[in-house]
């Protein structure tokens, strides 16, 4: 995929994020998410957290040659270890904290992405970054664990509140092509799955049935685990 085709995914996923969160009230950015322990306001607070450490990441000194790709990023360390994770609740529920209101979360949410996706179209192909953890990255596959963010925790949103989910069509698409090699998106073919569907099962947001998992061995489809 394109690094172009990234940044529209990020800008158009990310809309309608701001857009669905507009409408939430007071009581509702209070309900529980799958994401336990936090409430609707503290997941948001979450997404623009993890979006928000892109500026910092393109003044940073540019390392000299990416050496992790997106796929990589996700392998199983200290990144999704107990502490980093209990971190990782505390960061995002002291953000919501700060919020005074539910249109003063959605506000500063949005002018957040939106000064991210000015910042990235703005930077030449090939511009490498170092995340937090270490890895040297292309901007663009950075950009990509980005808009995985988006995309599912925009589907525990959409949840939470009793909605139905904003995914657009792009988002999924970049999510789909990261999650299986090109062997496995042609053999999803077969299973007849949408895009929505396949997201959900591929990531633990719903149950695969036993048959449902025979045919994905069978069909020798891989994904990844994702912390």
């Amino acid at each position: 995929m394109t690094p172009d085709h990234v940044l529209d995914a990020f800008r158009l996923e990310a809309g309608q994020l701001s857009r669905a969160m507009a409408g939430v009230s007071e009581a509702e950015w209070r309900l529980p998410t799958r994401c336990a322990p936090w409430t609707v306001g503290e997941l948001l607070a979450h997404v623009r957290v993890v979006i928000a450490r892109l500026p910092d990441m393109l003044t940073a000194p540019a390392p000299t040659r990416a050496e992790v790709s997106a796929v990589e990023y996700y392998r199983p360390d200290g990144r999704f270890a107990p502490e980093s994770n209990t971190a990782r609740i505390v960061l995002a529920q002291a953000h919501a904290a700060e919020q005074v209101s539910g249109s003063a979360r959605v506000e500063d949410f949005t002018a957040t992405w939106q000064r991210v996706d000015r910042l990235c179209r703005a930077e030449p192909e090939g511009r490498v970054v170092r995340t937090r953890h270490g890895d040297p990255m292309l901007l663009s596959d950075f950009l990509l664990t980005r808009v995985v963010e988006l995309t599912l925790h925009g589907l525990d949103l959409a949840d939470a509140l009793g909605r139905e989910p904003w995914l657009t069509s792009q988002a999924a698409g970049v999510v789909r092509d990261l999650l299986l090699d090109p062997e496995g998106r042609t053999a999803l073919e077969e299973l007849q799955w949408g895009q929505l569907r396949f997201l959900r099962k591929a990531t633990g947001r719903e149950p695969i049935t036993r048959e449902e998992a025979l045919d994905v061995d069978r069909l020798g489809i891989r994904w990844l685990t994702l912390g």
